[in-house]
């Protein structure tokens, strides 16, 4: 018997009757069966779970593999932080803009004013948990908030990104008139839908001495400058509504007569991606990193008449560039802006979609094991 056993049996030696000597009987059986062997706390280190048995062990075997294969890089470039944890919080203020230009020479800007968000984040590993809160609010005094989702993994050999985006509590007219008489403006206008979403998976060529991670995640480190070429696939799809009817009489711009106040676009783009991304490490701790990559491609859909599907060209561009600083591989402090831009056109006009955003972090990391 154990000595948690005989120290239970010298507590309850004195006369136990009924319901309570059964009890006992219990307690005293079930610390008879423990081992002698001290208790240890529980660790969730790898090889501590691959220990647990047959299938933890294959999983462990699995993770290690993929890691190795998914995940190397020349230790010369770029070199992991060797924390599993990371605790972060960010600001993060995006805006989206319309710039229309009609055959006739025509001009209408658009822009938004800007969302902002504070968030919270836990990551361990490749999984990331957190808690986002508009604080938009505080500065433009909109209750609501336009609305944007990203999904991101990336690796050493490829990356793979999700993201949707829509705006359907207005924007404001900065700009419009004919050619020679553009004139700046500030006239709300809440008559607008607009949404799109995309899927891109892309592989990147010098993948042993470039990390998109360390550049735009904080999840690996570039200890010396390096960069890549890119390439891979762009699904994505667009829908911009606008009523220019919410506009009073005198305030509508000067649209073509067929679209009678009303523009509308519905598409589907099947692209193409390629780019090119480099990281500068120009003092120790600090990066700068840059992204570019044009997506070309098929498109299909309508401009201002369902009935009237048609395929085109399609062009859209993403742009990114960081500031990041790595403090002994523990802190890390880091600013992200990006631009999106897709290209709607027809023989009346050109109409160019922009997201631009601005994000700030900061956060550390850690191992609890």
């Amino acid at each position: 018997m154990t000595p948690q056993a005989n120290n239970i049996l010298r507590t309850l030696s004195a006369p136990l009757n009924g319901r309570r000597s059964l009890v006992a009987g219990l307690i005293l059986t079930l610390l008879a069966l423990l081992p002698a062997t001290p208790t240890r706390a529980l660790n969730l280190s790898l090889d501590s779970i691959a220990a647990w048995g047959k299938f933890p062990n294959f999983c462990i075997k699995t993770y290690r593999w993929g890691d190795k294969f998914f995940n190397t890089y020349d230790t010369t470039y770029v070199r992991s932080s060797g924390k599993r944890f990371n605790l972060k919080v960010k600001v993060d203020s995006w805006s989206d803009l319309y710039n229309f230009r009609l055959d006739d020479g025509y001009r209408m800007n658009m822009v938004s004013n800007p969302s902002s968000t504070l968030g919270f984040y836990l990551t361990y590993m490749a999984v990331s948990v957190g808690y986002d809160m508009n604080i938009g609010k505080y500065f433009n005094g909109g209750e609501r908030a336009r609305k944007r989702f990203n999904l991101q993994f990336n690796c050493s050999l490829f990356a793979l990104e999700y993201y949707t985006i829509s705006n359907d509590i207005g924007t404001s007219i900065r700009q419009m008139g004919p050619p020679g008489d553009v004139k700046s403006t500030n006239i709300k206008f809440n008559g607008i839908n607009t949404s799109s979403w995309g899927i891109d998976l892309y592989y990147f060529f010098n993948h042993k001495k470039y990390s998109q991670g360390a550049a735009f995640f904080y999840s690996k480190i570039q200890v010396k400058s390096g960069g890549s070429p890119f390439a891979g696939l762009s699904f994505w799809g667009q829908l911009c509504d606008f009523d220019f009817w919410d506009l009073p009489y005198d305030e509508r711009p000067q649209l073509p007569q067929n679209w009678n106040y009303y523009y509308r676009v519905k598409n589907k783009n099947y692209a193409i991606k390629f780019g090119y991304a480099y990281n500068w490490v120009f003092h120790r701790g600090w990066c700068l990193g840059v992204s570019e990559a044009p997506t070309m491609g098929l498109r299909k859909g309508y401009i201002n008449d369902p009935d009237k599907m048609r395929s085109s060209f399609g062009l859209s561009n993403q742009m990114r560039m960081s500031l990041i600083y790595n403090y002994k591989t523990k802190w890390f402090f880091g600013a992200v802006a990006r631009w999106d831009m897709a290209l709607i056109y027809d023989k009346e006009h050109t109409l160019v979609t922009n997201n631009l955003s601005l994000e700030a972090s900061a956060g550390f990391r850690f191992n609890l094991w």
